[in-house]
């Protein structure tokens, strides 16, 4: 990732983001993120934030049956069923890793960073759904964490990120 260009307020460079809450905020809109475009998500991004209730973790987790619907049925966000039910299921294990580990900064620096972060994704992509390799790593980077550009997991580097 190129740190060329000028970078969003989401992104945390050279610094982490100061809540469980933002990291999880980091984490789904990197989720939302994959197979579309920078700009749809920035352009929506403020009716995630207002649909996923902030992304208040303990709210977000108790998420119900009726609030999926709702989700479902948003026009003002990326209404993918499957990224809505990760959503939920990462809420939940966010409240499961502060409860045993008191925050999820905690959790990441327990994880053996060598080798450009290969352990830290792997852990990523189990215990999260729908994180992958490259939105893992987008994420990791976007959380201020020194992962650095592979390209074989990445073949394109964005122009821009908004």
């Amino acid at each position: 990732m190129s740190t060329e260009m000028t970078l969003p307020d989401w992104v945390y460079k050279d610094r982490r983001p100061e809540t469980d809450n933002a990291y999880f905020e980091n984490l789904t809109r990197c989720i939302f993120q994959a197979g579309l475009s920078w700009q749809l998500i920035a352009n929506k991004w403020s009716c995630f934030q207002k649909a996923f209730d902030g992304f208040e973790i303990p709210k977000v987790a108790a998420y119900s049956t009726d609030d999926i619907k709702r989700l479902s049925e948003d026009p003002s966000i990326i209404r993918n069923k499957r990224k809505i039910l990760a959503t939920l299921h990462n809420a939940r294990e966010f409240e499961r890793i502060t409860k045993e580990r008191k925050s999820f900064q905690k959790w990441l620096d327990g994880i053996d960073k060598s080798n450009n972060y290969d352990l830290v994704l792997k852990r990523l992509k189990a215990t999260f759904k729908h994180i992958g390799s490259s939105n893992g790593s987008i994420f990791l980077w976007s959380v201020g964490e020194p992962i650095k550009h592979d390209p074989s997991m990445h073949r394109r580097q964005p122009s821009k990120i908004v």
